[in-house]
């Protein structure tokens, strides 16, 4: 989010907060030389909504705020753009920026429009756009109705949450800062990371029994799925029909209280997209990024760092918080297989894509059976999570934060974890041979 928009963001929250709403809105749109029809798109994205400019434009903004519901697309051009950034062959930042080429031009108006056919929501041109003329829609002010009523709302934050916030601000600390947004708890997506590191190990015992067989990880990316999906359509085989940790998260959490929203918070506008997904409509009520959250902690006068700890039993495992970067979650499946099928570990050969260039070069080396690995995990960004566009710090300062937090887990191999096995027992699921069976890891599966 550029810094106007970050600072129109901050007066809408504030406003809301203050019952005040309409009348900033009215003053926003009552200001001298701008574009009406755009700046109420720029309001309309800010809001989480799809609003047209008309004479009754704000009442027709409140409306959809009330009734917002979650099946929209999420990337959508806000204004005209001159093409200014275009490169001496003539393509945009965006277009570059594009992993599935869903950004078209325009020549008979000399501008660019998105593809929705193609267009997957990962939100790469929101951050490769230098004008502001593409957004992703913020769902902040739909969610904050029910943080200010006696709705059940819990957070769950993605694992490269570690030191976004701060060099000294932990997960406990944020727990405590979400509790003072009116949330009622916040939790570890690494959890959720940790049930799929098993589901996905014991699958690897199962459908990798040579050196040349391959497995293709689902877990985490978006972009990966979308990749896989769109384009390599022949590798759909050898993918694991898994949900990512953060479907699992909603999931299991809504299973355990049916009556909870989740709202899942990370440094990807890819999982605003993913939660969208019509087969996974309603896991995932809401998604922040931790740049929006940043701007509503300093709306809001929250400093993490300057918050008391609400500690939680450690529940999390070293491999499950390890999601976050480029690596980790073949780390994380790698020690679940040598624990549980040591003569099967050595068979392990895994390889990663790190970054969409790296992605697309070793699915194509698949595609040609030229991939010397059984074992294939992919993150669109360089990094891992922690490299994600709506991060707030760079990637190897994440990493280092990451890594230390993994390494500082009392849980170290996700088939460790108590909590995990009560959780897992919660629903149906009581030892690791009952991942084998499809009707009790329902809860889990993926069809692509």
């Amino acid at each position: 989010m550029n810094k106007t928009y970050n600072e129109i963001f901050k007066t809408l929250i504030k406003s809301f907060y203050e019952d005040n709403f309409e009348n900033k809105v009215q003053e926003l749109l009552s200001k001298d030389n701008i574009n009406k029809t755009e700046f109420s798109s720029i309001i309309s994205s800010l809001c989480g909504v799809q609003v047209d400019f008309s004479h009754n434009y704000i009442e027709d903004l409140k409306k959809a705020i009330l009734s917002y519901e979650a099946n929209h697309k999420i990337v959508n051009k806000v204004k005209c753009c001159t093409m200014d950034c275009a490169d001496e062959s003539g393509k945009t930042r965006c277009q570059a920026s594009c992993p599935f080429d869903a950004i078209l031009i325009d020549n008979k108006l000399n501008t660019t429009y998105i593809d929705n056919d193609k267009c997957t929501d990962c939100g790469f041109c929101v951050d490769a756009c230098p004008s502001g003329a593409l957004m992703d829609k913020v769902e902040f002010i739909p969610l904050l109705n029910l943080l200010k009523g006696n709705s059940t709302v819990i957070a769950a934050v993605a694992p490269a949450i570690t030191g976004q916030f701060g060099e000294n601000v932990n997960v406990n600390n944020l727990r405590t800062a979400f509790k003072k947004m009116g949330f009622a708890d916040m939790v570890e997506v690494a959890f959720f990371a940790d049930m799929l590191t098993l589901k996905e190990a014991i699958e690897f015992d199962e459908h990798v029994k040579t050196k040349e067989d391959l497995m293709i990880t689902s877990c985490c990316c978006p972009m990966w799925v979308g990749m896989v999906k769109k384009v390599y359509h022949n590798l759909v085989k050898h993918v694991s029909p898994s949900i990512s940790p953060m479907i699992a998260a909603g999931r299991i959490l809504k299973e355990l209280n049916p009556n909870c929203s989740v709202v899942f918070v990370g440094p990807c506008i890819a999982k605003k997209g993913e939660a969208k997904d019509k087969d996974l409509l309603g896991d995932i009520d809401y998604v922040l990024t931790f740049s929006e959250l940043k701007d509503i902690f300093d709306t809001l006068n929250i400093d993490p760092e300057k918050l008391q700890e609400d500690v939680s039993t450690e529940y999390a495992s070293k491999g499950g918080r390890l999601y976050a970067r480029t690596g980790g979650v073949s780390i994380a499946i790698g020690e679940v297989i040598e624990r549980l099928f040591p003569e099967k570990y050595n068979l392990l050969d895994a390889v990663q894509g790190n970054g969409v260039k790296e992605c697309k070069e070793l699915l194509t080396k698949a595609q040609n059976g030229e991939v010397n690995a059984n074992f294939i995990e992919g993150m669109g960004c360089v990094g891992g999570c922690v490299g994600g566009p709506k991060s707030l710090i760079d990637a190897s300062s994440g990493k280092r934060k990451v890594d230390e937090f993994a390494e500082n887990s009392k849980i170290k191999v996700a088939i460790d974890s108590d909590c995990m096995h009560e959780i897992l027992s919660r629903i149906g699921i009581n030892t690791a041979n009952d991942f084998k069976d499809k009707n009790k890891t329902k809860i889990f599966h993926r069809e692509f």
